[in-house]
């Protein structure tokens, strides 16, 4: 094997696929590695986990094929010295790649390839959708942050992917607080459900490219393709709960706040939540505005008003903050909405104009 690639192209690639190799495996070194092959179809990358995997394309000109296994902690060491300009070429001889890169050039031990799992692609995948890299890019990486920490209950710790009458509707809980994205689909046939592990989904969308992704699936794994290659995960084997049930069909009291000032007043109001980070907020219609109210027996404490339009009845909730200002990620509207149901019932966060999300937090005990 005998290839060049720009410095740039080859440190891009690495990073990328490096997220997908197992940080320790004593028992199969090569599930720490990166498979390089090069062949007529070009220069591939590939790295797995046996929870996700990546096959990337990689930009490069080809002297002779071959394959390769290199370990991926290294490789990124040597990509993270390397500067910007010029070329990285990459000769591999018996059990050792050379890399050289200007003046210099480094020996490296191969790890023995045969022993390279194969990445596991859906078999005779049931649906795809295309959707926009980007959007995928962001639409996973903020609902993760919504889903449980604990794998207690493995669905609550995945993003839940429903495909039907031509929306994707996209769901993430920890049981405290819950986030739903809406988006039309152009291949208004394909139906079906998935459960991504939120801890893939991360890796996931910080590889994806901003270009059109093919999203295919079966029973068990996902894979998202595009023009640089194909990413893989396995999918929870759990069924997700009907979170349609805890959303409240009535309101006790609703209010309609330009975002900025909510997210400015919450921040502040913070600083002086209590070690459960409670934060109190109160629906006033008399005079048109909601206050946040926070105390913590250090420090003190803190208020804040702020106009809104309020309608209802005056209301008084707590709420962990970290959960209320989490909703400010999932929508760049200018205004959100906030509509309680009452003592002890679910607050919803909407933003204004924006149809697509519905952001529900659980009160905590006054």
């Amino acid at each position: 094997m005998n290839i060049s690639i720009e410095k740039k192209k080859f440190i891009d690639a690495v990073y990328k696929v490096a997220r997908f190799a197992e940080r320790k495996s004593a028992t199969l070194p090569a599930l720490s590695s990166i498979l390089i092959i090069v062949s007529d179809e070009g220069i591939k990358m590939r790295a797995t986990n046996l929870e996700t995997g990546i096959d990337l394309t990689v930009e490069g000109t080809r002297v002779s094929d071959g394959v390769v296994a290199i370990p991926a902690t290294l490789l990124q060491q040597i990509a993270a010295s390397l500067t910007l300009d010029g070329t990285v070429t990459l000769e591999h001889s018996g059990d050792i790649v050379s890399l050289s890169s200007g003046m210099g050039r480094s020996s490296i031990k191969t790890v023995p390839y045969e022993d390279f799992p194969s990445i596991p692609f859906p078999e005779n995948p049931k649906n795809s959708i295309t959707l926009p890299g980007a959007l995928l890019r962001t639409l996973l990486s903020s609902l993760t942050s919504c889903t449980s920490n604990s794998t207690v209950r493995p669905e609550l710790a995945s993003i839940y992917l429903s495909i039907e009458g031509g929306v994707l509707t996209a769901v993430a809980t920890d049981s405290f607080r819950l986030a739903e994205k809406k988006i039309p689909l152009t291949n208004k046939g394909t139906q079906g459900k998935l459960l991504i592990p939120a801890k893939n989904a991360v890796e996931i969308a910080q590889a994806l490219p901003d270009e059109d992704i093919a999203v295919s699936f079966d029973d068990h794994h996902c894979a998202f393709i595009g023009s640089m290659g194909t990413i893989v995960s396995r999918l929870t084997n759990a069924t997700y709960p009907d979170y349609r049930q805890i959303i409240p069909k009535e309101s006790l009291a609703e209010a309609v706040v330009l975002r900025k000032d909510f997210e400015i007043s919450l921040k502040q109001t913070a600083i002086f939540s209590d070690i459960f980070q409670k934060v109190n907020i109160r629906f006033d219609p008399k005079k048109n505005h909601i206050s946040f109210f926070a105390h913590n027996t250090d420090l003190g404490e803190s208020s804040e008003t702020i106009p809104a339009h309020v309608n209802g009845s005056m209301l008084d909730l707590s709420f962990n903050y970290r959960y209320l200002s989490a909703a400010l990620a999932l929508s760049q509207s200018e205004s959100i909405s906030l509509s309680a149901a009452g003592p002890g019932r679910p607050l919803i966060i909407r933003g204004v104009g924006d149809a697509s999300l519905l952001y529900l937090v659980s009160p905590m005990n006054q």
